[in-house]
């Protein structure tokens, strides 16, 4: 099954010191850099949306057209942000990227800024991982000291400074609005759209912000070419991504992958179920796309196929449930995490979610009442497409989409607690040594 594999951007994070510059160069880093600069910034443009790399952020919006929003005409400042606020339940892809080998985004965000005529450019990180922040910081000053950052970069008369800022751990600051809010010092919290941060963004200038897989793909791309990046990959998405297993397998990892790689592939590469049990459930992309079941094993995993079934990519947070796990209690501890993590700007998704947790909180323990599910679909039917950004939207996919799927589970919430249908013991990823499993 190793075949599948396709390490790019994981390909030297096992190597020894791999987050040095020294190391990084001799991999042939900040070559593509160098390659970049000699070309008109429209040329990049123009080869990152013919490669088709799009958003690896969630929504897979075609990247090179993002920064072809940029209107060059604008008299402010060009800013590129990297939103590396990774905080979606599951989604653990970024850190480690960061963390192994984060001159790959220096380098990205060097060619992207370029290409978007931006003097100035901002890594958004979560501010609890401080490991990673240190680390980036680390890989700038490195940056700065070889001259690859800073006035006159490579000799070509281009200048350009890395802002690594430490967000202070709100979810809602992953939504780029929201960000670019907590960047400014003020409350994150979204913003009515348009105008569009291309537009005004960052201090009311134009404004990219990209993910940071995004931007890490892009030296790759400089380096190898738009044939060789389109070779991967299906036909309207192309290229390696990196799919984030965790759960009830065997072996769980990050897994470097062409997109459209099955589901089932990724569980064989990850060791399979583990032993005795069976697939229940999972999420294609993070805890707010709905949930998908055995049925959808063999369905592509890019953002055609995984829309195809009802669900969206997203993060590439594969979280793996067996037949131990209640869909009631896992629908709660989601919901439970949108509720807490509500910026309360929004009426239906600050009253809506508490709800949807009380109201699940009863199915949890059996005593919710006849009526309970459809008045659960009902309260998600009125926080749906009602708030500024998607986190609503995220809390109304996971009960909608348990409910479709497992919707006894939840009726028999009138009567039994879930604990007793599934006990929760059995489903420990860590369970102690002798423990029922």
């Amino acid at each position: 099954m190793t075949d599948l594999l396709t390490p790019v951007l994981s390909a030297h994070w096992g190597e020894d010191n791999s987050w040095k510059l020294s190391r990084y160069e001799a991999n042939g880093g900040y070559e593509a850099a160098r390659k970049a600069l000699d070309m008109a910034p429209a040329d990049i443009i123009s080869l990152v949306k013919d490669a088709n790399l799009r958003g690896r952020g969630g929504a897979g919006f075609p990247t090179g057209m993002k920064w072809s929003f940029v209107p060059q005409d604008n008299p402010n400042p060009k800013y590129l942000v990297v939103n590396a606020d990774e905080s979606e339940p599951g989604t653990c892809k970024d850190m480690p990227l960061m963390m192994a080998t984060p001159h790959t985004l220096v380098e990205g965000i060097i060619i992207a800024a370029y290409a978007i005529n931006s003097h100035t450019a901002f890594i958004y990180c979560r501010g609890e991982v401080l490991h990673i922040i240190r680390r980036l910081q680390q890989a700038v000053r490195e940056a700065y000291a070889a001259g690859y950052l800073g006035k006159d970069i490579f000799g070509k008369g281009y200048d350009l400074d890395i802002i690594v800022h430490a967000g202070a751990g709100a979810y809602i600051c992953g939504e780029e609005t929201a960000l670019l809010d907590s960047l400014e010092g003020r409350r994150g919290q979204p913003r009515l759209r348009p105008p569009f941060p291309a537009v005004a963004g960052l201090y009311a200038s134009p404004t990219v912000v990209n993910n940071v897989e995004s931007i890490a793909s892009v030296p790759s791309i400089i380096a190898n070419g738009k044939d060789w990046f389109a070779s991967m990959g299906t036909e309207k998405s192309k290229g390696f991504t990196l799919y984030s297993v965790s759960g009830h397998v065997k072996n769980p990892g990050q897994f470097e992958a062409p997109m459209g790689i099955t589901m089932r592939q990724l569980i064989e590469l990850a060791g399979g179920i583990r032993e005795g049990h069976e697939l229940k459930f999972f999420t294609p992309g993070g805890s707010s796309t709905p949930i998908l079941t055995a049925e959808h094993l063999d369905i592509p995993l890019d953002y055609e196929g995984v829309a195809g079934a009802g669900s969206m990519l997203g993060t590439k947070a594969l979280q793996v449930f067996d037949d131990t796990v209640s869909a009631v209690r896992t629908a709660l501890r989601y919901v439970e995490f949108y509720k807490h993590e509500s910026c309360g700007k929004c009426t239906p998704c600050r009253e809506g979610t508490w709800w949807l947790v009380l109201l699940l909180m009863n199915f949890e323990k059996g005593i919710a009442t006849q009526g309970d599910v459809d008045k659960l679909l009902d309260i998600a039917d009125n926080i749906g497409g009602r708030s500024f950004c998607a986190l609503a939207d995220g809390a109304v996919a996971v009960v909608t989409s348990f409910i479709r799927h497992f919707r006894s589970e939840f009726e028999a919430g009138t009567h039994t607690p879930a604990w007793e249908l599934f006990p929760y013991e059995k489903s420990a990823v860590f369970a102690e040594e002798g423990a029922v499993r």
